[in-house]
């Protein structure tokens, strides 16, 4: 399973205990695209602490690079639909390496071809 970025940012707020939950048990392995480190810790309002919490994630989970193969697909998918270039690329990472996504926003990924999400909404709900 490949974890969008904003997973990434909500699973460290303290009240989000599920989602921890969730990543810690789940029955796949978890990824993330490289586009989603380039967009956390790219965050400029990010504090110290926060920076490295971040970091520290990043250095142990594994990161997909973007290949010419996830390039090609993320090109595709953008020629079809009006797409932003990170969730291109986390979508085409996930359909090139046979992943699921798992995001707060699955509009982002409304209208791409064989792409399976899993929402924040439905394991808060469980």
């Amino acid at each position: 399973m490949i974890l969008d970025s904003n997973i990434i940012i909500y699973s460290v707020m303290p009240d989000n205990f599920k989602i921890r939950d969730f990543l810690k048990n789940g029955e796949s392995e978890l990824h993330v695209s490289a586009i989603s480190k380039i967009e956390v810790l790219g965050y400029h309002k990010l504090t110290p602490e926060e920076k490295l919490l971040f970091e520290s994630f990043f250095n142990s989970i594994n990161i997909i690079q973007v290949t010419n193969a996830v390039i090609e697909r993320a090109i595709k998918i953008r020629q079809k639909r009006n797409v932003s270039l990170g969730d291109s690329i986390i979508a085409a990472s996930a359909l090139v390496n046979h992943k699921k996504i798992f995001t707060n926003n699955e509009d982002d990924f409304y209208g791409i071809s064989d792409i399976e999400i899993i929402t924040m909404k439905s394991i808060l709900s469980s």
